[in-house]
């Protein structure tokens, strides 16, 4: 992308957010879009896949604090067409000023130059002419998704992601040549990848070389399978960890195991946003699980030792105390969810004292005698006090 189209993008709109939105704000915009384009959603959807990779540049930028900031400072200056630089009081209504101090970092006045402002997006700063070989470029990061069982969020699991990915061509390892030949250094570009054109006679752009697409190589003989680009589609299945306690939505950064780099560059980074499947009986809040138990009216008025299922599959026996109301809480240590130190939380249990619907006329003689026989005041009588 030329550095006229990535100023000219509007990466807010492609996000349906406001300029001013949170970082929280067009996270959870970008993730939206993201589970809505994946290409494991719509194979064959040519128009969703050219989709998902423009949220993702988008998010990309506008995802990037640093990028982000850039960005802005970029369209501000830029976004009308042309540098807005005040009119001056000289002839022809403007001021005298050199275009390759515009663009060069730090001038003979060890100053920055609007170099700053675009070099952190396309690696070549804004030098115009320079004989160095084209930068290492980092991997594209890689969004993926990842159902679990309720159970596995709690204990940890490993499984398997099936990936697909931009990675270096197979058959010219990344070269773009054919076979047996090999590539030359850009001519046009002296090896930058990057090519600088004056506008109106004022504005210098520095933007991606045209002969070379901003490789930095050109090819006599391209490849068969990648016609010279030297990038292909990557199929691989990949073991990846999800750790113990990971919550419903949460959204894993695995370093390294996204997009191959070129030229040398790092592989870019996974996320794996992993949604939990809600179970029978148990909860969870927080390090905690959580499971609501019935209790007989006797067995709360009596007390009782009842036995309670885990997760683990092991029952545990506590102990009901006489008296116990409805919806009071008991705790069950050590039976909750794995913590980042290896403990684990509690189980919180609170009980539901079931009133039976249907008595035996021997029922209800046995609880008129126990109401005769409690001679319990006016529970009610606090209703109908003074104001």
């Amino acid at each position: 992308m030329s550095t006229k189209d990535w100023i000219e993008k509007d990466f807010y709109k492609v996000l349906g957010v406001s300029k001013t939105a949170e970082a929280d704000e067009i996270k959870k915009a970008y993730r939206k879009l993201a589970r809505q384009y994946h290409p494991d959603s719509n194979a064959g959807d040519t128009k969703a896949e050219a989709k998902f990779k423009e949220v993702s540049e988008a998010y990309d930028v506008v995802g990037d604090p640093k990028k982000r900031k850039e960005y802005d400072e970029a369209r501000r200056l830029f976004g009308s067409g042309g540098f807005r630089m005040p009119s001056g009081s000289g002839q022809g209504g403007g001021f005298d000023f050199n275009v390759g101090d515009l663009f060069n970092r730090g001038g003979q006045g060890g100053g920055s130059g609007l170099g700053d402002i675009l070099g952190g997006m396309f690696g070549g700063g804004g030098r115009t002419t320079t004989t160095t070989t084209a930068r290492p470029r980092r991997g594209q990061d890689i969004e993926t998704e990842a159902t679990i069982e309720f159970a596995e969020a709690v204990n940890g699991v490993t499984v398997g992601l099936r990936m697909t990915s931009d990675a270096p061509c197979p058959t010219c390892r990344g070269t773009g040549a054919k076979y047996g030949t090999v590539p030359k250094v850009c001519l046009k570009c002296e090896g930058t990848g990057m090519q600088t054109s004056v506008q109106g006679g004022v504005f210098a752009m520095t933007e991606p070389c045209t002969e070379c697409k901003g490789r930095g190589l050109v090819v006599d003989q391209p490849c068969e399978t990648c016609h010279g680009s030297g990038r292909g589609q990557s199929s691989k299945t990949m073991q990846v960890r999800i750790p113990a306690g990971v919550q419903d939505g949460q959204r894993i950064r695995l370093k390294g195991k996204g997009a191959a780099g070129e030229r040398g560059g790092p592989a870019g980074d996974l996320y794996v946003t992993v949604h939990v499947k809600p179970h029978r009986i148990f909860g969870r809040q927080g390090e905690h699980l959580t499971l609501s138990v019935p209790v007989s009216f006797t067995e709360a008025a009596l007390g009782a030792e009842i036995k309670v299922p885990t997760l683990d599959g092991l029952p545990v026996t506590v102990r009901i105390p006489a008296g116990t109301a409805n919806g009071s809480k008991l705790r069950v240590r050590g039976k909750g969810s794995v913590r980042r130190d290896g403990t684990k939380g509690d189980l919180m249990l609170t009980l539901e004292v079931q009133v039976p619907h249907e008595l035996t006329d021997e029922q209800k003689e046995k609880l008129q005698e126990f109401n005769s026989a409690s001679d319990q005041p006016d529970l009610r009588a606090g209703l109908f006090g003074s104001s």
